[in-house]
């Protein structure tokens, strides 16, 4: 049995990971997610004493694989990433970043089976076209919100514990404006997904915007140097959100601590552009931008530059 468009949820199997969210998420307060990215920081953030974890896709590509979030990570490389992530939270519920759910609605399927192996509790398959690039990076591609329902649907049939925790993320804030990610969101909430997720909005008005027209439980993404306002855990819990997830809380001290570290020991900081951007530049974003960018012109028709 599949919960309803709004999110039920009251535990309907044996003690699974998402079962032990659905129950985090019943309590009503708001849950914040760290993100992880390989088993030294789950194991940070399970010693700590947070009742969740976010398995970043960012994170992963740029500290696991040494990669842009691009869309050059694989299905196969986020699973295993979350084994391993899984494996050390010990029983703390895992959020997993499923990107576009790496292709078509049967791939979307197959992704689906292979997390819910994994162990996580909960996965977001978000409305880009594929190869998709990280929130707060400009020039998107989305699908229409018809292909995205498609995805969706194939990946609520997919599952076999009902209590797994499918998010829907838009991307839409950016290219198409903030009502047009508000309508997608409630569509999306009416084909099923059991949260909702707003991708990069650009202001605490837009936050307010979102708590208050979309009927669903919410998910926000705290990226540092993001496009969104970094907001306090209370103003959140009471506007109605249910998951923060904060992708770069590890990270980013991580990499500003490391350069300082080598900077000690005779090395030179290199120049990169602020926030996200930067991080990427790290890791290569210019080559492989460069790289797609040779291609772009044969993209297939109709294909939707944002």
């Amino acid at each position: 049995m599949s919960p309803s468009p709004q999110g039920s949820y009251l535990p309907t199997s044996p003690i699974t990971a998402g079962r032990r969210l659905r129950s985090l998420l019943a309590e009503g307060s708001l849950i914040t997610a760290p993100g992880v990215f390989d088993g030294l920081s789950a194991h940070l953030v399970a010693r700590t004493g947070f009742r969740a974890a976010y398995l970043s896709g960012a994170g992963v590509s740029v500290a696991g694989f040494g990669l842009p979030d691009i869309g050059l990570l694989t299905q196969s490389e986020m699973t295993e990433r979350a084994r391993i992530v899984v494996t050390a939270l010990d029983g703390i519920p895992l959020i997993a970043d499923a990107d576009t759910g790496y292709g078509a609605p049967i791939n979307v399927a197959r992704t689906v089976r292979e997390y819910e192996r994994a162990g996580v509790a909960a996965l977001h398959l978000e409305d880009q076209a594929f190869p998709k690039k990280c929130g707060h990076l400009p020039d998107k591609e989305l699908l229409t919100p018809e292909e995205f329902t498609d995805k969706l649907d194939a990946a609520l049939q997919a599952r076999t514990d009902p209590d797994l925790v499918i998010i829907a993320r838009t991307d839409a804030r950016g290219p198409l404006g903030i009502d047009e990610a508000i309508d997608r969101a409630g569509r999306y909430a009416a084909a099923g997904a059991d949260v909702i997720f707003i991708e990069a909005p650009q202001s605490t008005e837009e936050i307010d915007k979102i708590a208050a027209e979309v009927d669903a439980p919410l998910l926000i993404n705290l990226v540092q140097g993001g496009l969104t306002p970094d907001t306090a855990p209370d103003r959140l819990a009471n506007l109605g959100f249910r998951i923060a997830i904060h992708p770069g809380a590890l990270l980013t001290p991580y990499v500003l601590h490391g350069l300082q570290a080598l900077k000690r020991l005779g090395g030179s900081i290199p120049e990169a552009a602020p926030g996200p951007q930067g991080l990427f530049e790290l890791v290569g974003l210019r080559e492989w931008s460069a790289i797609g960018e040779r291609y772009r012109h044969h993209a297939k028709d109709g294909a939707r530059w944002v």
